[in-house]
């Protein structure tokens, strides 16, 4: 420090503050930093006087006693600390850094200090009272994600809508080496798939997979136990990992990641901004181009780059990659039917399961290929899934027709009940029970057919029967629509004039006996 206070200055320091006046009032008053005031007042009281007896000493004595305590040239110093007063005030302002202000410092004073100077006397005037540890991270442990705050867009090439798209970041603190991917939204598959594409891209596994507190990842955050996406919690599982997110209101946790976003926008964003993308993949081609390049800059410091990190030391502390990539799941909750069968409304399907569950409430577990069937956490079924409506999808060792429930659905049964109404039903339901792969289904389809008496009774059925017979196709919607049509009454009109007509030699009238035929 370049000039000791005069001891005149340090008496009216001290008789000002036992005036009653605060610090800063004594700066204002003196044109003195307040910081130079704070200081003195600390070493006053430190000393072996009181505030009067220092105040009744001679000038020399002062000097004296405080010979080694100097301060700065005021004026400089002053201006220096009033613009950290203003600039303090905006520290919190999102896009704040302490170049862009140092900038501006220089720009208002006659004599500003270097940067290194001015962030000196700033971190000295205001010092962090709550410390941070300096997280080390063991290769292989850890994988971050987040979605990036700002979105990019691709424009509908028909239509010209600009759709707003989100950009997923991923990055192993190890090395940096960075993911980044464009999707459609933060919905849990989108962040699913794109989980898949980044190990997938690093072409391992870490031990975890550490994400904020998004939504799609975490049903409800907590600081010490978080309840994870059951999505999520699956897909984690399949790749022999964990999820732990982030704690609420804990930036430090997530601070890497961050990081790893503000460079995207830096080397990723900045880049595209005036390139026009018509498909997600023509831009996530553009992504991997620029994000190549990204990884393969040096570090100043380490004279490596990403990219040379993670494959000399970070790749080998990754667990391999599972053999099968991971389907998205989801469920639905169904009750097994008196025939043994789930109802699957997604696709408006059956599937069967062992007869001894039903009546019981069951989880349905499917993916674009497969249909499981759980009870209490047990999987008592599994399909693979067909996606024609209607259909039912049967295991031959989940039914029976034996069973208590079938007790009285017995072909006997069946027969019984079709014959009230006319020997061509019974004839029909004979047929579909002969044809039926397993009984249950044949003993839907009978009841089908018998229950149709009830809105066209049971002359019209027994007739609509007969003409499903004579054209080979018996089955309920064939004979429904028999009935819709009301094809079963020309039928009868034939049979009246076959009645009516008289008898008349083949011989004598062919061409009469072919046309009634």
């Amino acid at each position: 420090m370049a000039n000791t206070l005069d001891s005149m200055d340090l008496k009216q320091i001290i008789s000002l503050h036992l005036d009653g006046f605060s610090n800063r009032k004594i700066s204002l008053t003196l044109g003195i930093s307040r910081n130079t005031v704070n200081n003195y007042m600390r070493v006053f009281k430190a000393s072996s006087h009181t505030l009067r007896e220092l105040l009744a000493c001679d000038t020399e004595v002062l000097e004296t006693l405080f010979t080694s305590h100097t301060t700065i040239d005021n004026k400089r110093f002053d201006d220096l600390s009033r613009y950290f007063e203003r600039m303090k005030d905006v520290e919190h302002h999102p896009g704040f850094t302490f170049l862009f202000h140092y900038q501006e410092y220089v720009q208002q004073v006659e004599n500003p200090y270097s940067y290194t100077q001015f962030m000196e006397h700033y971190h000295r005037k205001y010092a962090k009272v709550k410390g941070s540890m300096k997280l080390n991270h063991e290769p292989g442990h850890e994988l971050y994600i987040d979605f990036a705050g700002k979105k990019l867009h691709i424009v509908e090439r028909d239509t010209g809508e600009i759709k707003e798209v989100e950009v997923f970041v991923a990055i192993l603190p190890n090395s940096h080496y960075t993911y980044v991917e464009a999707c459609k939204s933060q919905k849990r598959g989108d962040l699913i798939h794109c989980c898949a594409n980044a190990l997938s891209f690093y072409g391992g596994v870490p031990k975890a997979i550490v994400s904020d507190n998004l939504k799609s990842a975490v049903k409800r955050a907590s600081k010490y136990e978080a309840d994870i996406n059951r999505s999520f919690k699956e897909f984690a599982h399949h790749y022999n990992c964990v999820i732990n997110p982030t704690r609420g209101y804990a930036p430090q946790d997530k601070a890497l990641v961050e990081n790893a976003v503000q460079l995207a926008y830096q080397r990723i964003y900045y880049p595209l901004r005036n390139i026009t993308f018509f498909s997600l993949q023509d831009l996530n081609r553009e992504i991997r181009r620029l994000l190549e390049s990204y990884n393969s800059l040096l570090f100043k410091r380490k004279q490596a780059s990403r990219q040379e990190l993670f494959q000399s030391v970070e790749r080998a502390y990754l667990k391999p990659l599972p053999s099968t990539t991971y389907e998205l799941k989801d469920y639905r909750r169904a009750k097994v039917q008196k025939m043994g069968y789930v109802y699957f409304s997604p696709d408006k399907s059956y599937y069967s399961v062992p007869y001894r569950y039903i009546g019981k409430e069951t989880m349905i577990h499917y993916t674009n290929s497969a249909v499981e069937v759980y009870y209490n956490h047990q999987r008592i079924a599994i399909h693979r899934r067909n996606p024609v409506i209607g259909h039912y999808n049967t295991n031959s060792e989940h039914l029976s027709s034996t069973h208590k429930f079938y007790s009285d659905w017995s072909p006997d049964f069946f027969k019984k009940k079709a014959s009230v109404h006319g020997n061509h039903v019974l004839g029909c339901v004979e047929k579909i029970l002969e044809n039926g792969d397993y009984p249950e289904i044949g003993y839907k389809r009978a009841m089908g057919v018998i229950q149709l008496h009830k809105g066209y009774g049971s002359q019209r059925l027994d007739n609509a029967c007969k003409r499903a017979l004579e054209a080979g196709a018996v089955s309920y919607r064939h004979i429904q629509n028999i009935l819709k049509n009301n094809q079963d009454k020309s039928s009868l009109f034939y049979q009246d004039l076959e009645e009516d007509r008289p008898h008349i030699p083949e011989h004598e009238n062919i061409r009469g006996a072919s046309y009634y035929k």
